[in-house]
């Protein structure tokens, strides 16, 4: 039997959130402490999409509108600011409450474009199912958080017999923001992301895995956002969470918004503006019931959504997208091995949960930028989108409020 010893960031996680908690994430300030953070405590001015009047598609969102509307689901953060070079973190996002290694979600990989690192990948594509939460960190931390989810996933009760996990991690590159070759990123603050993690409400902007990225420029980071289809599509939720760090041209409902605020890639002047290289990591949870083979056509579409916000898909962008279904009906018991029945959507029942993918993937993007907020380090600043500008040029193009 192998245990994972608790530490202190793992008990003040528990302290901080867990089920039932306050609705906050566990952070690390600026001495590398861990403290709790109200999730949707944005300052003064950070709106979301909807409080701009942006609502991008046709279904409404859940209650939240974040990837926890999904039952069960759980999403933590863990933000690593030291002195004036740190700037990273880690999110999590549990797929259920119980013992995911040993009820297995159904899940599945899409890669727009591979230029990236997603460990784990390989095993989901060729059994169909997630065992671990999956985490988002930075490129050079992919092997630090893989070894936390391993030896947090050995130490649960009713694992002692386990020998083989396959830890899900993805990354984008914050190394503009952080000192990224310095391995800031700790076990601790993995083991504090997913021992944190609460059901309710989600951090958004520069915080967890977002707190070094940029995105069209501006500071970028973690957003989310979700869709509940109408009874007569099946009535189920879909939720969306992204780690926003790419480039291109950015569309803000339809309206040229980069174009408008003279920030975007590939500008004719011979000014590279922003750049168009970079990343986005998609995390897509559904309750309906899909094999692992639709969940696979579900994550290209929110791939795809990324286009109804100007990403250019660059040659340097790793763009992923991981989905699961959190139905009981589609989970792998661990080493089960006799037939049993189950319940799936018929695949003449997926349009609407593609549009749905589509919809909260984008709204999901402009929360990411919206909420962040200005952010300084390693030598470089990522400006804060300006919402006033945004809104001027939204109105300009007869949208938002």
């Amino acid at each position: 039997m192998f245990n994972v010893r608790m530490p202190l960031a793992l008990g003040l996680a528990a302290a901080f959130g867990g089920s039932g908690g306050t609705g906050g994430s566990p952070q690390l300030d600026e001495r590398g402490r861990i403290h709790s953070a109200r999730a949707n405590d944005a300052p003064a001015g950070r709106p979301r999409a909807r409080e701009l009047g942006i609502a991008p598609g046709v279904f409404p969102p859940g209650a939240l509108n974040a990837i926890t509307d999904v039952p069960g689901v759980a999403v933590g953060h863990a933000t690593r600011i030291e002195g004036d070079r740190v700037r990273t973190g880690v999110t999590a996002i549990v797929p259920h409450a119980g013992n995911v290694f040993q009820e297995k979600v159904a899940g599945a990989v899409f890669v727009g474009n591979a230029f990236g690192k997603l460990t784990g990948s390989t095993q989901v594509d060729e059994l169909g199912t997630i065992e671990t939460p999956i985490v988002l960190t930075n490129t050079l931390s992919v092997g630090t958080a893989v070894d936390a989810v391993v030896r947090d996933t050995l130490g649960r009760p009713g694992n002692e017999d386990v020998r083989s996990v396959n830890a899900l991690v993805g990354e984008t590159n914050d190394g503009g923001l952080n000192d990224i070759r310095g391995g800031h990123v700790r076990r601790e603050d993995v083991w504090a992301a997913i021992r944190g993690a609460t059901p309710g409400p989600v951090e958004e902007g520069s915080v967890g895995a977002g707190t070094g990225t940029v995105c069209f420029g501006w500071k970028g980071g973690i957003g989310t956002a979700s869709r509940k289809l109408p009874a007569r599509y099946g009535g189920f939720t879909l939720g969306v969470l992204v780690q926003t760090n790419f480039g291109g041209v950015l569309t803000v409902d339809g309206a040229p918004v980069g174009r408008a605020l003279g920030r975007y890639a590939f500008k004719p002047d011979g000014d590279s503006g922003p750049g168009a290289h970079g990343s986005c990591m998609i995390v897509v949870a559904t309750d309906a019931p899909l094999s692992p083979r639709d969940l696979k056509r579900l994550a290209a579409r929110a791939v795809f959504g990324l286009a109804r916000t100007g990403s250019s898909y660059s040659n340097g962008s790793g763009d992923y997208a991981i989905a699961f279904s959190t139905a009981p009906e589609v989970r792998v018991r661990h080493g089960e091995t006799a037939p049993r029945a189950r319940i799936l959507l018929p695949t003449d029942g997926l349009s609407p949960l593609f549009e749905a993918a589509l919809e909260a993937t984008e709204e999901a993007v402009y929360n990411s930028l919206f909420r962040a907020t200005t952010v300084t380090g390693n030598g470089e600043t990522a400006e804060a989108i300006p919402i006033d500008r945004v809104v001027e040029v939204l109105k300009r193009y007869g949208r938002g409020r």
